[in-house]
């Protein structure tokens, strides 16, 4: 159909690498444990029965090395088992205590004990405890596209001036998604859609024939873009550009007025976790009486006051299905003033983290689902993936992005501001450092190679955008501190004995123990005189 609108999601599903094998339990891995419990295992779910019922859907999703590494982690692995058994045993006293003391909670406390349930079958029976094979399975099919992402989520514009490193991150990532999926990815989640011309460079490199863009790369770009956001550029090296649509885009994740923000959805800060007596929760918290989110949460949003009232999920289901009917609407309304105007039927980039749908969002996954199979039923809008849209439009204008992300202000403020500003030097230093070691010890075997692989680990992980996005809004600012700290130390333990040409055993095996990620890599990826870099001359 010539005006038939395209609706092109990307789902970014990515954790910091959180794993603490020295502590029997530690606080941060939940961050991992809720994404798994609470998104990728209920969207799994919704997945597959829409291709079981034979609706049809076609979406990209990127997972990060980090998160797949996390997943495929026997440590992580056995401990996520222990949290679902715990939150079951949780769910069970729920039951019984809502059935005596609190009876209008007690079909909340059955439904979420019954979706632990179901989340312990799935992850033992269907996956043996490994979801990235219901992902790699729903690829297979042909009902999603796996792409990947920098190795450590990096914020890639803060690294420019340092080719190999930018280059090490995308190679490593690409050789993550072929260890964990079996194939080489053919697109790149730009971290926080950080980009900065020329990155496209290192993604045709590795074969990465697309990537997602912010509106305002192409706003802000030399030349007039033709068809704004409505359809990919192709940088002058090949590689197509998808800027998201900031308007749709906000209609589901903007928390002033998005639709998570109805009141009638489901509260995420209100938790039995931190509502309920000490001697009762304590056993499900962590030690010594530390408070956290437990998923048992009763209260709608209601208002910005304390004061909730009961979650209803009916009323919730309705507007659910008010919010599928709002957001197809605008995209029909967008798409008939459109038509008017553009050579081709849009084709809307929609680019959001996974963990919104099911965590943040609690009816996210819901929202979904009742998108897509409104969608099906409809001639004039599809689900189609970003290489869809390539292979049926192979055709597009030629234009350099500009230097842009989707933080507020559209630069890098988010990333670089007075609360983290600080690490950038010490980071920066690290990198100039690990390159110094690659060149002065290039092809070492055995421990020294071990070594400086671990080296290079550290750099990397220090790298991260998660901890000055954590800095920045000020949430769990000590952990964060302590992580670039700790990775810089680390890295700082190999240089100063590399430059007494010694290694300090000891300390590497329980380095190698604590920060596994990225077994095969290579630490002479740093070097920039290498004959395997080709990122500098």
């Amino acid at each position: 159909m010539l005006n038939r609108s395209s609706i092109g999601l990307i789902l970014n599903a990515h954790m910091p690498y959180v794993r603490h094998p020295e502590y029997p339990r530690f606080l941060e891995e939940d961050w991992l444990f809720e994404a798994i419990s609470e998104t990728y295992l209920p969207l799994l779910r919704m997945l597959n029965n829409l291709r079981d019922e034979g609706i049809p859907f076609r979406i990209t999703m990127s997972f990060s090395p980090t998160l797949c590494s996390m997943l495929t982690d026997p440590i992580l692995q056995g401990r996520f088992t222990n949290y679902l058994k715990l939150h079951q045993e949780l769910g069970e006293k729920e039951v019984v205590r809502c059935g005596v003391e609190d009876p209008e909670s007690l079909p909340l406390a059955t439904m979420y004990l019954e979706a632990i349930n179901k989340n312990l079958e799935d992850y033992f029976e269907l996956y043996h405890c490994n979801i990235l094979i219901g992902f790699r399975d729903l690829e297979e099919s042909g009902h999603i596209d796996l792409i990947t992402t920098s190795a450590t989520h990096a914020f890639l514009p803060l690294f420019s001036q340092y080719p190999s490193t930018v280059g090490a991150q995308i190679e490593l990532a690409v050789q993550s998604h072929i260890n964990h999926f079996k194939c080489r990815p053919k697109g790149f989640w730009v971290p926080e859609c950080g980009y900065f011309p020329g990155l496209e460079d290192y993604l045709k490199d590795e074969e990465l024939a697309f990537f997602q863009l912010s509106a305002q790369a192409l706003v802000l770009a030399e030349e007039p873009v033709k068809r704004g956001n409505y359809a990919p550029v192709v940088c002058p090296n090949g590689v197509f550009g998808f800027a998201r649509d900031f308007h749709l885009t906000n209609l589901v994740w903007s928390n002033v007025e998005g639709y998570p923000t109805d009141p009638e959805y489901r509260e995420f800060y209100r938790d039995i976790g931190y509502d309920l007596p000490m001697d009762y929760i304590k056993p499900y918290i962590h030690e010594p009486e530390v408070r956290v989110f437990t998923g048992f949460k009763y209260h709608a949003i209601t208002g910005k006051g304390p004061d909730k009232v009961l979650y209803k999920p009916e009323l919730a289901a309705r507007k659910v299905a008010d919010h599928t009917k709002n957001f197809l609407y605008e995209i029909r309304k967008k798409g008939k003033d459109i038509n008017k105007i553009l050579d081709r039927p849009p084709f809307y980039t929609l680019a959001f983290d996974t963990e919104l749908f099911g965590h943040w969002w609690f009816e996210g996954i819901d929202w979904l689902e009742s998108v897509i199979r409104k969608v099906a039923q409809t001639d004039d809008i599809v689900f189609e993936t970003q290489l869809d849209y390539m292979e049926r439009n192979p055709e597009a204008q030629v234009l350099q992005p500009a230097l842009s992300s989707w933080g507020a202000g559209g630069y890098a403020d988010v990333w670089v501001n007075g609360s983290n500003v600080w690490i950038y030097r010490h980071v920066h230093k690290a990198i100039e450092r690990m390159e110094e070691l690659a060149i002065r010890f290039p092809n070492q075997t055995s421990l020294k190679q071990r070594f400086l692989n671990q080296a290079a680990r550290e750099v990397l992980l220090a790298m991260s955008s998660d901890w000055p996005f954590i800095m920045h809004n000020d949430t769990f600012t000590t952990y964060a501190e302590s992580r670039i700290r700790d990775h810089l130390g680390n890295f700082n333990v190999v240089y100063e004995n590399m430059c007494k040409n010694a290694v300090n055993t000891e300390w590497l095996v329980k380095a190698e123990k604590r920060n596994s990620v990225f077994p095969d890599i290579d630490y002479n990826i740093f070097n920039p005189h290498s004959d395997r870099n080709r990122y500098n001359g």
